[in-house]
């Protein structure tokens, strides 16, 4: 090895930092005895140079290469006791990432030299491992992060006009037929793809998990993959699967792209765990630079606590940890220009030795940043620990995902007994949960499907999981869907079941749209794309996961384009306040009616009442609500799950009249007049009218 000079540098910023003379490194370290910085040639292959970082600025190892560029391969070692039973796990033989590092070359070969500890000694992982791993391990990418924005901006769209998309990158783009880098971030922001989203009329894209993350071992022996990305590895890096040219100039470039077409972007995170797993999982990062401060540890050092379901949970308590956080954070959307960020298992970010609270370090330290309270946050509110379950339960200016809706929607059309009430509740943004500490009604994310479950044609196609392909025996995946197949257990070319399932979909979409809070729909689910019935195609990096553009329905497409717009022209739809009934009225101005069918309104024993099948809203803009809508404007909506029912409309002031713009029944019914008080629902339908002036 030919020799480098290396000085003292600097204890910030973390991480490689090139400052067009060298690059300085920054890695914490509470624990270790040693830092050493492993330097290799261009093709990664051989290892040119170890160097001690020299400097110690409390428990941040540092040191500064002169002469060093971009494009430099490096990684890691880290000296300390190996010593288990107290939260120890050092190996100097193990090449580790740098947690900071912006870029990796590809991801690890799976290999028993990646274990800590010697794979199949009886004392298991209290063994040690003298193997290089070197050899398997990805390389780290000194990286110069500096981009040509020019006049990028991003959209900054209010909360209150937000439609999500949610979808992963390759599953969007992979079988897109005039995409050329499918499966990649330019494959993303590529025109056909640009258009796809402007003509829908989302306003935000939210990628499953686009950081650096890890194929399961279990996995790969199957001959699977981790397609879904929820184990992080690295929380700087773009996952090297989506570069088609290995430059994350490709990922600001397609941000770029989908702010110039008004589309904000949303990055699914997980902050909550790491790729490393339990104890007996692989030293690649956290776990060999300092396992005692990076994770939460049982009792018993030698375990991890486990409230993610992956083997270990995130020390979000350690002050360095949360900063590793939160400068991700802050990475992404000052250097990488994202406009949001979707939190995986969020709970387990608020969780404390004494439980969950709203008030723990992570929400603080982000309610009180001016970069991050700039963007839209949003919880997956639960993980599997006690008491994980917290939807509702996060502070201001978290928005959540609200499974009560997916739920409760679902088993509404569905024709579960007891859910009139529910349905209320639901589309007037779930006020029992988030209707407190100043939260608005926009709180509450509403979904029928993500990619955790069925798509939406799946939901009316299948009323059991079909997992087989994931090689679990069927076993994995939520047993409980509030799905119903329509007559036979998957494909169906009889007219009637397919009738039936259009109709279905129309109306679980417009319950969607019609609803207080924020919409998010599923990508593909507007083309009516098919999984098969696997409801966990987490493994699935192929036909199953990925959207079938070629079996578009190109009505139900325009439908839902349709109800998109209805829902961006109408801001009764989309209000922040949430809206009052009678019993709730603060001001003393009604703007919720519950009415049935025949024209009077709900009375307490009719919410229970099996033979109600039919609901009717009627909504007006929220009383203190900023004028931007007239006072009397109004919309009605028809809820019907039963059979065909006559429906008395409300009571028309002088020169307004009651106009028919969506019929999930007749889809082709677009802005038809209705003369007379009573208008017809079919069956199983969902009806949207609005009270408009005219003059004769």
């Amino acid at each position: 090895m030919s020799s480098l000079t290396i000085l003292g540098g600097h204890a910030a910023p973390l991480g490689a930092t090139f400052d067009g003379e060298g690059v300085n490194f920054a890695v914490f370290s509470q624990h270790a005895r040693r830092i050493t910085l492993c330097l290799f040639s261009p093709d990664g292959r051989a290892e040119t140079h170890r160097i001690d970082l020299p400097e110690r600025d409390g428990d941040v190892w540092h040191g500064y290469v002169p002469g060093l560029r971009p494009g430099q391969l490096y990684g890691l070692r880290a000296d300390g006791p190996y010593a288990p039973h107290e939260g120890h796990r050092f190996n100097y033989n193990k090449l580790l990432l740098d947690p900071y590092a912006k870029r990796l070359t590809r991801h690890l070969d799976w290999h028993d030299s990646l274990m800590g500890y010697k794979v199949g000694h009886d004392a298991v992982d209290l063994s040690f491992d003298k193997r290089d791993s070197a050899r398997y391990m990805p390389r780290c990418v000194v990286e110069d992060v500096l981009f040509a924005w020019g006049r990028d901006k991003p959209p900054h769209t209010p909360t209150s006009q937000s439609v999500i998309y949610e979808a992963h990158v390759k599953g969007l783009t992979q079988l897109h037929p005039e995409v050329q880098h499918k499966g990649k971030f330019l494959g993303l922001a590529s025109e056909p793809i640009l258009d796809h989203l402007v003509k829908l009329g989302v306003t935000a894209i939210e990628l499953l998990p686009a950081q650096a993350f890890l194929n399961d071992r279990f996995l790969v022996e199957k001959g699977l993959v981790n397609y879904w990305g929820y184990q992080t590895l690295g929380f700087f890096a773009p996952d090297p699967r989506y570069l088609a040219h290995d430059q994350i100039a490709e990922f600001q470039h397609m941000v770029a792209r989908l702010h110039s077409a008004g589309i904000e972007v949303i990055m699914d995170v997980v902050y909550n765990h790491t790729g490393e797993g339990s104890e007996l999982g692989p030293t690649l990062s956290f776990r060999g630079l300092d396992n005692r401060s990076y994770y939460r540890l049982a009792d018993d050092p030698r375990y991890y606590i486990n409230d993610t379901g992956t083997g270990n949970t995130l020390n979000i308590d350690h002050p360095m940890v949360l900063r590793m956080v939160l400068d991700s954070l802050r990475y992404w959307v000052e250097v990488m220009h994202v406009d949001g960020f979707r939190f995986d298992l969020c709970t387990t970010l608020g969780r404390t030795p004494t439980g969950f609270d709203r008030g723990a370090s992570f929400f603080d330290a982000i309610r009180q940043d001016p970069v991050l309270t700039r963007v839209k946050l949003i919880a997956e509110p639960w993980d599997i620990g006690p008491g994980g379950y917290r939807v509702g339960g996060f502070p201001p200016p978290f928005l959540e995902w609200n499974d009560k809706f997916r739920d409760g929607i679902r088993r509404f059309w569905r024709g579960d007994a007891g859910h009139v009430p529910v349905l209320a509740d639901r589309i007037t943004g779930s006020a029992l949960q988030f209707d407190h500490s100043g939260r608005p009604a926009t709180a509450s994310v509403n979904f029928v499907t993500a990619h955790d479950g069925f798509t939406l044609t799946d939901v009316v196609s299948y009323s059991q999981k079909h997992n087989e392909a994931n090689g679990e025996g069927n076993r994995d995946g939520h047993n409980d869907n509030a799905s119903a197949n329509l007559g036979v257990e998957g494909p169906s070319s009889d007219e009637k079941i397919l009738e039936a399932r259009a109709r279905r979909r129309r109306n679980l979409v417009a319950t969607v749209m019609f609803s207080q809070g924020t919409p998010m729909i599923l990508a593909g689910d507007e083309l009516g794309n098919s999984q098969m019935g696997n409801n966990n195609a987490y493994c699935q990096d192929n036909e199953i996961g990925w959207i079938d553009w070629s079996a578009c329905d190109p009505d139900f497409l325009k439908f839902v384009q349709r109800l998109i717009a209805f829902r961006r022209e109408h801001p009764i739809l989309r209000q922040k306040r949430f809206l009052h009934s009678r019993e709730r009225i603060l001001d003393g101005m009604e703007d919720l009616f519950w009415w049935r069918p025949d024209g009077t309104p709900m009375r307490d024993l009719d919410w229970s009442a099996p033979e109600i099948k039919a609901l009717c809203a009627e909504m007006r803009i929220a009383s203190g609500t900023p004028a931007y809508a007239q006072r009397e404007e109004a919309l009605f909506l028809i809820f019907n799950r039963g059979e065909a029912v006559s429906v008395k409309l409300p009571d028309c002031p002088p020169g307004r009249r009651w106009r028919l713009w969506i019929d999930t029944g007749h889809p082709e019914i677009e802005g038809e007049v209705i003369d007379g008080p009573l208008l017809r629902a079919s069956h199983e339908s969902t009806l949207a009218l609005e009270l408009e002036a005219y003059s004769d």
